[in-house]
């Protein structure tokens, strides 16, 4: 495993993370917590040290398990990346829209209110990343969840502040890094082999203020690992099964099926590994963090780590 900082405040990481996204037990098909426990030590085993949660996974559901493994291996090799702002504790039936009943807050006081929470299913003194959850543009041109930040760091609840930016929103969030970045520490953001977005406008200005990136859905939900068709299905309760459509993983695997020509040049890797590779390529990417719910996935990612960046070769390849 390859360690590097998380830009120029942010704490040490693990090139490969832990996305507990899925562990949480809701939007991802079945789950079993002592499979997902197993994956977590093993993430630790083969070197992680960043793993990223949300309140909002599984309600609760993937803080706890951490916590449970936090228990077992100590907290003092572990950054734990939360986020907060999607309102599970207040939030009616009329607020699910596939996802569970969830509505976007991001006032300072509910802010606080749901770190205290965090805090508490995690049972740990202080959150190392706390990123708002994706909000609208709307939300963040308001100043109360940049002072609920404020707030949180002063106060000691949180040691870094992180903005997850909205998928499909990375050139038009682009600007808030101009505005806010002598708060936030680093961001996440979605990217992939076919989702290229943020390196037009984001990248640069995180470069430019020295904003850690960290990278999610760099399997693009399961796709870039080879195991869908265009026969695939889920289950009702798995996200995926609007996310990865038969119109867009028709869209998706027209996309993908050139780009062969890179996987052909590393037999030896897994279609998952290269992927992966190039999500830490980009030079303004510090981390990624795939999801995965068994000890196989996470042996298969890390695994990326040590293969280390693309070459310029591949690269070029890609951008022909």
């Amino acid at each position: 495993m390859q360690y590097t900082d998380l830009g120029s405040r942010g704490p040490k990481v693990s090139t490969i993370g832990f996305g507990a996204w899925a562990i949480g037990g809701m939007n991802w098909g079945p789950t079993d917590d002592e499979v997902s426990i197993a994956a977590l030590h093993a993430a630790l085993d083969n070197g992680v040290t960043l793993i990223d949660t949300a309140d909002v996974y599984g309600f609760g559901h993937s803080e706890e398990l951490i916590a449970v493994v936090l228990r077992d291996r100590g907290k003092a090799e572990v950054i734990v990346a939360g986020k907060a702002g999607n309102d599970f504790y207040f939030a009616d039936d009329k607020d699910d829209e596939g996802y569970g009943a969830i509505r976007q807050n991001y006032e300072k006081d509910y802010l606080i209110y749901a770190v205290e929470q965090s805090l508490k299913r995690l049972r740990v003194e202080a959150i190392d990343i706390l990123q708002l959850h994706s909000p609208d543009l709307d939300k963040l041109e308001k100043d109360e969840p940049w002072l609920a930040l404020e707030q949180l760091k002063r106060d000691g609840k949180i040691l870094h502040a992180g903005l997850s930016i909205q998928s499909f929103r990375e050139t038009e969030q682009a600007h808030l890094l101009d505005a806010h970045h002598d708060l936030l520490d680093s961001i996440q953001v979605r990217y992939n082999l076919l989702e290229r977005d943020a390196e037009e406008v984001l990248f640069p200005k995180a470069q430019e203020y020295g904003i850690g990136v960290i990278v999610r859905i760099p399997l693009l939900f399961g796709l870039l690992t080879g195991k869908f068709n265009r026969n695939s299905t889920f289950v009702e309760e798995d996200h995926r099964r609007f996310n990865l459509s038969p119109e867009k993983l028709d869209a998706y695997l027209t996309r993908l099926e050139k780009l062969q020509p890179l996987f052909d040049r590393y037999p030896e890797q897994t279609m998952a590994q290269v992927s992966l590779r190039f999500c830490i390529t980009h030079p303004a990417c510090h981390t990624a963090i795939p999801g995965a719910k068994t000890r196989q996935q996470v042996e298969d990612n890390c695994a990326a780590s040590d293969s280390g960046p693309l070459t310029e070769e591949d690269i070029n390849l890609l951008n022909s």
